[in-house]
């Protein structure tokens, strides 16, 4: 299950919207599961309106505007805790309980009567555009009494309510999170601020005007970006082009010239005074209708797309600082390239047997490495995913089955720390099909070259997807299971002269009796789940009145000074 926490300050906004038709008139028969025993008594289950999003919002409301409180960053907390798809959808009263216990985890209630509780409400509309079935909880933080109900570390402690939640309620877990790794969430917001700026640049360009956009009615500009809207998230894309050019790349100054070559805007981060040294970097998609280019960090790509993580893969010497640095400064200004490297020339057409034979033997000595070991697995699937995307980068036109096979790989490498560098695991010799791959589309050996490797990347790919399954992590090894090998096999069958059975994913059969294990909580989530489950006795006996509580105001104290308009003292 997962919290996705916002703040904000409208609550009658976002009632409203709760309770409309949603962004792609998804929500159906919005209604609330949970809440005070006033809103409960008041609507029961019933579809709500806007008149009746208005008056909850005012109830819930109240608390703040009876005693004139302010909270900083906003009073309204709002959360949905979504499924999903693949569980399928609880019942009104299963979302209730859960509500209800999480609301506890987060200290909103009334800490069995030691606290004035805050004002909140749980409202279902139906599953989203992906079919996730999801609640929203939203929280008035100003308590009954006045007080401000605390947010410190709130992201930290939804996810550990989160975890124990799905303990309590037999959910599926979120392997993720025992496994020490988690992938940046998409937000689809990105997609439609994207569609927003190139569908405003097409029509101001088209109409010759600055001011064209804005004499649009709101239906024609909605048309107008709906007709510009992508399938792909723009961040997978820039993901797929960042990694294939860092796993391509043998040092730092040829990972920015590849982006460079592969159309990508790029600017460093340097540290504060210099010019010389480099901390970060962000990237973006050329525009292509005039628009401003929206920019990405390497961290906000992927964990292992942070420059500190991607210098671990090439040698640390001062003329390789020194030469990065220059080409950080040209691609800055916009310039030309400093000095050109291999990323402008053919390999050697024997280099595509030589790399062969070393991923060969390299898929022959990871024979050895325990299954457990987390971390040197890790940088093995970052470095085979980024083989497939310099592939993809080289020959898809647009992101197929490549680019969907890198990003697939690229989640078991999403870890918290950084792992094993691969001079030390060993793994080098997949950078350097990574490299040869990224020429695959000037030439090199062709598609011949490319089907007899392909067998090798299979066999990492297997290799990957046993470590998942030794780490019990049976969601990411279904998915290389099942449509990361069919992709792959694919990609396989439409090279020439394909090779025998031996080169595919041998998990046929493991795809469908993959057990979902019930692991450990940490201790954070553990003293969660046990704080609920003793509670569970206090709330069986406990009643909610359909009476609102009643609100004291504060006093103004008023003190009075003496004053010309007053009489004299007696």
């Amino acid at each position: 299950m997962m919290p996705n926490v916002v703040r904000g300050d409208r609550m009658v906004g976002l009632m409203s919207y709760l309770v409309g038709p949603g962004r792609s008139n998804e929500h159906t028969e919005p209604h609330l599961v949970a809440g005070d025993g006033a809103l409960l008594a008041w609507h029961d289950d019933a579809e709500l309106s806007g008149e009746a999003a208005v008056a909850i919002a005012r109830h819930l409301d109240r608390p703040r505007t009876a005693m004139g409180v302010e909270v900083n960053g906003g009073h309204v907390w709002h959360c949905s805790l979504s499924l999903r798809a693949e569980e399928g959808a609880l019942s009104d009263e299963q979302w209730r309980a859960i509500a209800d216990d999480f609301v506890r985890a987060m200290d909103f209630d009334d800490a069995e009567g030691t606290k004035a509780p805050c004002r909140w409400v749980a409202v279902r509309h139906g599953v989203s555009t992906n079919g996730n079935d999801h609640i929203h909880l939203v929280v008035n933080l100003v308590r009954e009494d006045g007080t401000k109900a605390s947010v410190h570390n709130d992201f930290k402690r939804a996810q550990n309510a989160a975890r124990a939640l799905e303990v309590k309620y037999g959910l599926e877990q979120l392997e993720s999170s025992r496994a020490e790794r988690a992938t940046r969430g998409y937000n689809p917001a990105e997609r439609v601020a994207q569609a927003r700026a190139r569908a405003r640049a097409k029509h101001e360009r088209a109409g010759a005007g600055a001011s064209a956009w804005s004499m649009l009615n709101s239906a024609e500009r909605q048309a107008r970006i709906d007709s510009e809207m992508r399938a792909e998230q723009p961040r997978f894309l820039l993901a797929v082009k960042v990694r294939g050019c860092a796993s391509a790349s043998a040092d730092e100054a040829e990972f920015v010239r590849r982006m460079r070559h592969a159309g990508l805007l790029v600017r460093p981060r340097f540290a504060e005074g210099r010019t010389d040294v480099v901390t970060g970097y962000s990237v973006a998609e050329r525009p292509v209708a005039g628009e401003r280019p929206i920019w990405y960090g390497g961290g906000h790509l992927a964990r292992d797309l942070t420059l500190p993580r991607l210098r671990d893969g090439w040698p640390d010497t001062p003329t390789g600082a020194s030469d990065a640095a220059a080409e950080w400064n040209a691609a800055k200004r916009g310039r030309r390239v400093v000095a050109p490297g291999r990323e402008s020339t053919t390999p050697d057409p024997e280099a595509w047997a030589r790399q062969n034979d070393e991923l060969r033997a390299l898929v022959e000595r990871l024979r050895s490495v325990p299954v457990e070991d987390r971390d040197t697995w890790a940088t093995v699937a970052r470095q085979t995913a980024g083989a497939f995307a310099a592939w993809s980068n080289a020959t898809e036109a647009t992101p197929g089955d490549l680019a969907a096979a890198a990003e697939a790989l690229s989640r078991s490498a999403q870890t918290y720390g950084r792992t094993v560098r691969p001079v030390k695991a060993g793994t080098v010799a997949i950078s350097g099909a990574a490299m040869l791959f990224a020429s695959a589309a000037r030439g090199g050996q062709g598609t011949v070259a490319q089907a007899v490797m392909i067998r090798q990347l299979l066999r990492l790919t297997q290799a990957v997807y046993e470590a998942s399954v030794a780490a019990e992590q049976a969601r990411q090894a279904q998915l290389l299971a099942g449509d990361t090998r069919a992709r792959l096999v694919r990609v396989r069958e439409a090279l020439p002269n394909p090779l025998d059975g031996a080169g595919a994913l041998a998990v046929g059969t493991q795809t469908t009796v993959l057990e979902k294990p019930r692991a450990a909580l940490d201790p954070e989530s553990q003293a969660v789940l046990d704080r609920l489950q003793a509670g569970q006795a206090h709330d069986a006996t406990r009643a909610t009145s359909p009476v609102p509580n009643r609100l004291d105001p504060r006093r103004v104290h008023q003190t009075s000074q003496p004053g010309a308009d007053r009489g004299p003292e007696r």
